[in-house]
């Protein structure tokens, strides 16, 4: 039975129908991601099966007793709330005793009866190891200040937030639009680990083929008001639907050749109106109306003319960039040549844009040295970008930079021809930009960057709310592309395949150049990993052998790491009875989808018990 599904389904906008007459259904544990291009209608979907407003037509079918989470893709908050305020729930008592909980033990001098109070309201809740996974999907989500005020927060910030509640209710279906954005790659992965753990059922809107290929198995693509399910994971979608498109394009043929005929026979047809006749005139309608309906796929042409680009492009020589005490680039020195493809990555708040912006010249090095080319023409595509005018014209947008555009192999078109080859159709070229999807204005906001000609480009995040046909286009330009590219994205697909080079900015102001892509950056790092473990474990080994005399006059216990040492032991306890009820319904289990889940979370308990045994092995040590 399906956990919630939708009837007959249909949603309009002033006259204009997204889609009509859908019916599908999700079931519980499957984990699917919802495809289209840009203007399709896939985050009003989403709206509408999270109930934010009702359909035109049809209706929605819940599961009794569901609990539903949906992360909108630029979420609303209420003025004057607090972080705090906004992520424990009022009707949750769990979220509220640990909240008070945490307050408490804040303060310099806590009241000790109250403390004890509260730890054991948290026991009989059995609410410590919630308590440990709120505190870990905050810490990873980059969340600290909790009596910060939302109103003071960036739209990054607010999206993490907005994903960091959804997770901490833990709802039994999650809805999430564009997850992905505004999170760092470590996030992105930590996030993808959390959603295919415990048989949760997902439903989401992706562009981060990665993540949609490591969490989902099965995906609906929404594509001229209807729905086409493929119950498989990305790589099986793109073989069926082109698979699909072939035979579609061949009725599609067939159904013209047929129509051509008819309209020959339709102009020669005698007035008298005879059984027969009426008949095939019936027929010659229905065949029209169909394949009216009906085109054959367009696909987006990224053909633009590269400026001439000179032997000197830039230098920055021994650059350096302080904000207040924070150090943001430290003595960085590099010269561009033609044909670099730089990905920078870095964890947020590393000074990305920062970087970015002492190349082009909009913010002054504390150090300056930075040599420009005078060939040189930068394409900045940023998300500062998309201000534009919503009461202009989606045409006007691109007659105010060029009226004509000169394309690659020298030839003139017009801004509308341009329009039209990145599936911009007369209609909506003569619209206004307000009526346009997310993801439209991110399209058209790539086309102001192009038309200019650049031969050094640079793109801020360029795959957010873009859909993945456009993607898969842009990809192919940015593979022809002769000029120098620097690309910053957490589409770790994207930074794979165009990119040779990283710069990895570490913090603390310093940037490591590393020669190769992300994934051979991720082997690197973790076999790291594997030779620090291996030292630490040598640490350990050695510490157990400290004279006595040296542990003693090691420091006491304070009162907050007392209370952890006596939660330590109830934890482990529940952990170690949990790890028991899981292995038991592995051993009862025949299915492989479900066996898999218990697998992963009985690995996901066994490291939480290692990493807790260790921590009271440590307090242990000192008390």
């Amino acid at each position: 039975m399906s956990i919630i599904s939708a009837e007959q389904l249909g949603h309009a906008y002033n006259d204009h129908w997204l889609f009509r007459n859908l019916t599908f259904g999700i079931l519980q544990g499957q984990r699917v991601a919802l495809v289209g291009i840009n203007g399709a209608g896939k985050s009003t979907l989403l709206k509408l099966l999270a109930e934010h407003f009702k359909p035109s037509e049809g209706k929605i079918v819940k599961a009794k007793d569901t609990r539903f989470g949906y992360m909108e893709q630029d979420p609303q908050f209420d003025a004057g709330n607090s972080i705090s305020d906004f992520i424990f729930s009022l009707n949750n008592r769990q979220q509220q005793i640990i909240k008070e909980y945490e307050e408490l033990l804040a303060q310099e001098n806590p009241d000790i009866d109250l403390v004890n109070k509260l730890t054991e309201e948290i026991s009989n809740l059995n609410a410590w190891e919630y308590e440990h996974n709120i505190k870990t999907i905050l810490g990873r989500l980059g969340i600290t200040d909790l009596k910060q005020s939302i109103s003071t927060l960036s739209g990054g910030q607010k999206k993490r937030l907005s994903l960091a509640k959804l997770l901490i209710d833990e709802p039994d279906v999650y809805i999430l639009d564009e997850p992905t954005n505004h999170l760092d790659i470590d996030t992105i992965e930590w996030l993808e680990n959390f959603l295919t753990t415990g048989g949760k059922t997902v439903l989401m809107v992706t562009h981060d083929r990665y993540f949609l290929d490591n969490i989902c198995n099965e995906i609906i693509e929404l594509e001229n008001g209807n729905v086409f399910s493929y119950k498989g994971k990305y790589a099986y979608y793109l073989e069926k639907k082109a698979e699909k498109e072939a035979v579609d394009n061949a009725v599609l043929a067939k159904n013209r050749n047929l129509l051509k005929k008819e309209l020959e026979w339709m102009r020669r047809m005698p007035q008298a109106r005879g059984t027969k006749s009426k008949a095939r005139k019936d027929a010659f309608y229905e065949l029209e109306e169909k394949t009216k309906g009906q085109t054959k796929k367009e696909a987006i042409t990224l053909d633009i003319k590269i400026a001439r680009q000179g032997n000197k492009i830039l230098e920055i020589e021994h650059i350096s960039k302080v904000f207040g005490d924070k150090e943001i680039i430290k003595d960085f020195s590099y010269t561009f040549k033609k044909g670099d493809k730089i990905g920078l990555t870095g964890k947020n708040g590393t000074g990305k844009s920062t970087f970015l912006n002492i190349i082009t010249g909009e913010l002054i090095p504390d150090k300056v040295m930075v040599i420009k080319g005078e060939t040189k023409v930068f394409g900045y595509y940023n998300q500062s970008g998309l201000s534009f005018n919503e009461s202009e014209r989606v045409i006007d947008v691109v007659k105010n930079i060029a009226e004509y555009i000169t394309l690659s192999d020298g030839s003139l078109i017009t801004a509308s021809q341009l329009l039209t080859l990145f599936l911009f159709p007369p209609k909506k070229q003569h619209g206004f930009v307000s009526l346009l999807s997310g993801g439209e204005k991110k399209r058209l906001h790539l086309m102001k960057v192009l038309i200019k000609n650049p031969n050094f480009l640079i793109l801020d995040e360029p795959t957010n709310d873009l859909d993945i046909d456009t993607l898969n286009v842009l990809e192919e330009f940015l593979e022809k592309f002769s000029g120098v590219l620097i690309l910053v994205s957490h589409d770790r697909y994207l930074v794979d395949k165009l990119t040779d080079q990283l710069f990895i900015l570490e913090g603390e102001g310093n940037i490591k150049i590393f020669n190769g892509n992300y994934s051979s950056y991720r082997i690197e790092q973790e076999e790291l990993r594997v030779l620090e473990k291996e030292e630490q474990k040598k640490k350990e080994k050695q510490n157990y052998t400290t004279p006595i005399i040296e542990k003693q006059n090691k420091s006491k216990l304070s009162y907050k790491e007392k209370l952890e040492l006596e939660n330590l032991d109830k934890e482990i306890s529940e952990l170690e009875n949990k790890i028991k009820r899981i292995e038991e319904d592995l051993n009862n289990q025949t299915e492989a989808d479900k066996i898999n889940n218990l697998i992963k979370e009985l690995d996901k308990n066994n490291k939480s018990l290692e990493e807790k045994s260790n921590r009271w092995l440590e307090l242990s040590e000192l008390s």
